[in-house]
């Protein structure tokens, strides 16, 4: 099942980040990750007033957790994570599990929603 990596953060002020973002597209890719998304903070709409918002937000989808944990644990690797962790500031890095279909969470049927009963 696929799995999705939601990074947040902020640049830090200097070239590691730059450096890993280099090398980085072809790590993920060796484990079958790909970036769906990428993108800079355009406005805080909602949210507490008083955290600040990460400036950076980078999606990237895994065919599995096995996956996404090679990526992890690769060996060949061992100097390009540091530049990630030294390239940024305030990192936030979560994962999430595939949703198919999120009727079941709401206690709605697949028969329930279309078929007009």
């Amino acid at each position: 099942m696929a799995l999705y990596a939601l990074n947040l953060f902020d640049l830090a002020e200097n070239d590691l980040y730059r450096q890993y973002s280099r090398r980085s597209v072809a790590a993920v890719g060796k484990h079958g990750g790909r970036v769906v998304a990428l993108g800079r903070l355009e406005e805080n709409v909602e949210g507490d007033p008083t955290v600040e918002p990460r400036s950076v937000m980078v999606l990237v989808e895994w065919p599995s957790r096995e996956a996404f944990d090679a990526f992890l644990e690769d060996p060949d690797h061992e100097d390009l994570h540091p530049l990630r962790e030294g390239g940024t500031r305030n990192y936030l890095w979560w994962t999430y599990d595939r949703l198919e279909d999120l009727r079941p969470l709401f206690g709605v049927g697949k028969r329930e929603e279309g078929s007009g009963s």
